[in-house]
């Protein structure tokens, strides 16, 4: 597998954490083989969503090309909000693209009724970058989504735990956050950010919590066994 990381390099670092765990191995030679690429100075993607400063895209692409070259077989990538420039990658590489929000998205409506409502956590840029809502929109579930107050205090912890601070507070406020979307209707969320499962994690809530991170990871790592076909 290739991955196309560094957006950021603590969450890469977990992704490829997650992908040692659910990887039922018993000596070095049963674990997965990755190729990595943790840039963290592909352009900010909240900024390039508001209109400011560089596009990822063609950095992003470049990564993607060098993966490819140098004998990854598919790319997945532990960013959600990247996806936005999925089509730059697409251009650059001839090998598939596993998407964390199509993975996350299935999960979640495999791990909910019919007609239970799904709350998207997220951070701004994915919000705007609509990604999740189109996703979820072709289900026909009904979605809780954050207020524009709740976006930017969840915009606000993730930089925080971009900076190190991994602490109580931080988890007790994202927490806060998501039991919003559940006090509003969700029967499963979705942590539509991979910072957010550096101090989130399912046992901390009464509903499904979908993990992008953990979706990712157990996907990326049934294609690398030949349990899963890529598509």
């Amino acid at each position: 597998m290739g991955i196309i990381g560094g957006m950021g390099p603590d969450a890469t670092v977990d992704f490829m954490s997650h992908i040692l765990q659910v990887t039922p191995a018993t000596t070095d030679q049963d674990h997965v083989h990755m190729v990595v690429e943790n840039n963290p100075r592909i352009p900010s993607r909240q900024a390039a969503m508001r209109g400011e400063g560089q596009s990822p895209g063609p950095a992003i692409a470049a990564i993607a090309a060098r993966l490819e070259a140098m004998g990854a077989e598919f790319l997945v990538m532990p960013c959600n909000l990247a996806h936005a420039w999925q089509s730059d990658i697409e251009a650059a590489i001839t090998i598939p693209f596993i998407s964390i929000v199509e993975e996350s998205v299935r999960s979640a409506l495999q791990r909910s009724g019919d007609d239970s409502a799904v709350g998207l956590m997220t951070t701004p840029g994915c919000f705007t970058a609509g990604l999740y809502q189109q996703a979820l929109a072709e289900s026909g579930r009904p979605v809780i989504m954050q207020t524009p107050e709740e976006l930017a205090e969840a915009m606000s912890l993730v930089e925080q735990i971009k900076s190190g601070n991994r602490s109580q507070e931080i988890a007790s406020g994202l927490r806060a956050l998501a039991n919003k979307l559940v006090d509003r209707g969700a029967k499963v969320l979705i942590a539509a950010c991979t910072e957010f499962p550096l101090v989130l994690d399912e046992s901390m809530f009464d509903v499904a919590f979908v993990s992008s991170t953990d979706v990712l990871a157990r996907k990326t790592v049934a294609i690398a066994l030949g349990k899963d076909e890529l598509q």
